[in-house]
């Protein structure tokens, strides 16, 4: 498969071990299959930026896809919770997070692979809004496809990072996608704040973060 990463550097050697231990799924190497996503990603300032591109060979890699079946959306929120810091205020959200972790957090250290949503403040604003009972789980859901956010694949293993191949780079114009990264944020928001509330597709068995704490719903619930 062909991946891209963004970033102001040009990297032909993606090194194991490097990054963040609090980026989405931790420490890793995050690339996306879409060349204008890693574009944009390349570009936090209006400076240049680089497009870097890879082959990686997947034929014997375990790769997780947390958005096909047998996973659900608080599969990924459990990730988040044990990743990244965020405060939470409100007494529901801490109980919520404590729950979420402790039923729904898959084990992912045995992954090569790791492809699911990226986590940007978008998200993670709607996955903290689930948590503070504001949105249902469906209406989070519906937030997810909005305005296009794409997508992850992140290298977490050593044997992962055998499998990448550098064949080359772009440089990025930033004054061109340094815009463009903003804008797709801003159209994601919009959309979340024009249906916040109102035509976010709602019925009787929506499930809020309340209904999940009271009846102790489990990862194999059939409403998931």
């Amino acid at each position: 498969m062909i991946i891209y990463h963004g970033s102001p550097e040009i990297i032909e050697v993606p090194t194991y071990g490097l990054g963040s231990e609090t980026n989405d799924y931790g420490r890793g190497f995050y690339c996306t299959e879409n060349i204008e996503l890693a574009k944009e990603w390349s570009c936090p300032t209006v400076k240049n930026g680089f497009s870097n591109k890879y082959e990686l060979d997947i034929s014997d890699l375990k790769v997780l896809y947390l958005n096909k079946a047998g996973y659900n959306i608080l599969n990924w929120i459990a990730i988040l919770l044990d990743n990244r810091t965020f405060s939470k205020r409100s007494p529901i959200a801490r109980q919520a997070s404590e729950y979420i972790l402790s039923e729904f957090l898959p084990d992912i250290s045995g992954y090569d692979v790791i492809c699911g949503y990226r986590a940007d403040d978008s998200y993670f604003s709607y996955a903290k809004d689930f948590l503070n009972n504001t949105i249902s789980l469906n209406q989070l859901s519906q937030a997810m496809k909005l305005g296009e956010l794409g997508e992850q694949i992140v290298l977490m293993s050593p044997k992962a990072f055998e499998k990448i191949k550098f064949i080359e780079y772009e440089v990025v114009d930033g004054s061109i996608y340094n815009s463009r990264r903003m804008e797709r944020e801003n159209r994601a928001r919009r959309a979340y704040l024009d249906n916040h509330g109102m035509d976010f597709e709602i019925n009787t068995d929506d499930l809020y973060v309340r209904d999940i704490l009271s009846g102790k719903v489990k990862n194999d619930d059939p409403r998931l």
